[in-house]
């Protein structure tokens, strides 16, 4: 590994910044409301996003 920073390859332009932010989901099982890693969709349709512990639950959704 290098200690040189990661660079775009030639022709590719960064995301602007307000676009470029991580999403803080929260499980949707009934009660929990624990920060949720996992999402869960079919293509086209919006995502549903379970914790850890509930990530189960989300294969209703595929």
């Amino acid at each position: 590994m290098s200690d040189e920073p990661a660079r775009l390859a030639e022709g590719m332009t960064a995301v602007p910044r307000e676009r470029a932010r991580i999403e803080n989901h929260t499980c949707e099982f009934a009660g929990c409301g624990k920060r949720a890693p996992f999402g869960f969709a079919k293509p086209k349709h919006l995502p549903h996003w379970y914790c850890f512990g509930h990530r189960e639950h989300g294969d209703r959704h595929l």
